[in-house]
């Protein structure tokens, strides 16, 4: 009995050491670990001067710079269509004939209108001449005393109506000559010829179809002439940045349909007025069309093609940059304290300390490796394109900025902590 107690005990005692030595080894491990200094690995580039050229991205559609949607102004039947859709056309040249028989019908009636006028016409006019002398006539017998007053008075009162109905009847005429010669012009609006010389862009109409003239609303849309020697992009831009795009600004535009090829334009003008897409609600978007004249385009281009355009607003020539993700934003606390006495009987006491903490605003910082650890320093930016931004204020040139990891920079990297520089590549890059 006295064998097995001894053995239990021992067998207790090894147990417990084990467990007080691993506790030790635990305790000792994370002591050690505790004091390891972190070091951050990080990768770097010099600030140097370059040029830096601010753009401002949209997106819109390519359009004929100038065309005209041609309308009806009366309503028929199409019985001529002598284009169709891609003819090059002349200025002049017949686009479509409206059938006119029903204006025609009224032009033959109005010319009879006009001949009966006319005739009537110089019926009173005969009639005035008549009367017109039988008014002298009777004027001079009254006069040698010949004629009484009544005679003299019932010849003017006729010679007066005479002369009224003749002053109608010229009337008549004008109005005649006015109908028959608003007929001829629908007459001859039946007959629609191009405005201008240009390639038909889109037809809207067959050969037969009856379309309506102005009068019915818009009218019916026929057709659309655009000089294709002229193309411009219409570009949507977000209203934070059309206060950056000035006219005659420059810039690059890339049409979908030729991935491969570039498009130089010149900003020719800026709306005044907002396109507004989801009024009222979260995903309200405000942006202004923007007109970009190409300058050299290709005669393969067509309106309606997609387009993007980086639109150039300013260009900084030799000025110290930094890349653009070295730069961040970091916030400083400051305390300050105000003191109030109170006063007890002849002695002044110390009863009561008001300290106010100051939070001081966001500033923009970029950090530098200067023996093996992080420098922060406070910059003032400018410029910026898609790679580099401008610093106005903070650094000299040459030195080694941190340009990355995104992680590291936004939110590992504090003033004096160690770093690693390691070699910048594809996939640190994107971390």
């Amino acid at each position: 009995m006295a064998n097995g107690k001894k053995k239990k005990s021992k067998k207790k005692l090894f147990i417990f050491g084990g467990i007080g030595l691993l506790l030790i080894v635990l305790l000792i491990v994370a002591f050690v670990g505790g004091n390891k200094e972190e070091i951050v690995s990080v990768q770097t580039e010099k600030v140097e001067k370059r040029t830096i050229t601010q753009t401002v991205a949209a997106t819109g559609k390519i359009n004929a710079e100038f065309k005209v949607v041609i309308n009806p102004e009366v309503t028929g039947e199409i019985i001529e269509l002598p284009v169709k859709e891609g003819d090059a056309v002349k200025k002049g040249q017949l686009l479509i004939r409206i059938k006119g028989d029903q204006y025609v019908a009224q032009m033959e009636r109005l010319q009879a209108n006009l001949q009966s006028a006319k005739a009537n016409l110089k019926m009173r006019e005969a009639e005035l001449t008549k009367v017109e002398l039988d008014y002298n006539r009777v004027k001079e017998l009254h006069t040698k005393g010949l004629a009484s007053d009544s005679e003299l008075e019932g010849s003017k009162s006729n010679y007066l109506s005479t002369k009224a109905s003749y002053q109608a009847a010229e009337a008549n005429v004008d109005q005649s000559q006015a109908s028959l010669k608003e007929i001829l012009d629908q007459i001859s609006k039946t007959a629609i010829r191009s405005p201008m010389d240009g390639i038909v862009t889109k037809l809207n109409v067959e050969l037969g179809e009856r379309v309506f003239g102005a009068g019915f609303s818009m009218g019916s849309d026929i057709m659309t002439i655009s000089d294709l020697r002229n193309i411009e992009a219409v570009v949507e831009v977000d209203e934070n940045d059309v206060v950056l795009v000035s006219v005659g600004d420059t810039a690059t535009i890339k049409v979908d349909a030729f991935k491969d090829q570039e498009f130089i334009g010149i900003v020719s003008e800026i709306g005044n007025s907002a396109n507004t897409t989801g009024l009222g609600t979260q995903q309200e978007v405000v942006n202004f069309e923007v007109k970009i004249k190409l300058v050299d385009p290709k005669n393969s281009l067509r309106p309606g093609m997609s387009c993007t355009s980086d639109i150039e607003t300013e260009t900084i020539q030799n000025i110290l940059s930094v890349p653009i993700q070295s730069v961040t934003a970091r916030e400083g606390v400051k305390t300050g304290g105000e003191m109030s006495e109170g006063e007890d009987g002849e002695d002044f006491q110390q009863v009561k300390v008001v300290k106010k903490e100051k939070i001081s605003k966001t500033k923009e910082v970029v950090f530098l490796v200067k023996n093996g650890k992080a420098k922060k320093v406070e910059v003032e930016t400018g410029l910026s394109d898609d790679n580099y931004i401008a610093i106005l204020k903070g650094l000299e040139g040459g030195e080694q900025v941190v340009s990355g990891s995104y992680k590291a920079i936004s939110r590992e990297l504090s003033d004096g902590l160690n770093v690693r520089v390691e070699e910048k590549n594809s996939e640190t890059a994107k971390k």
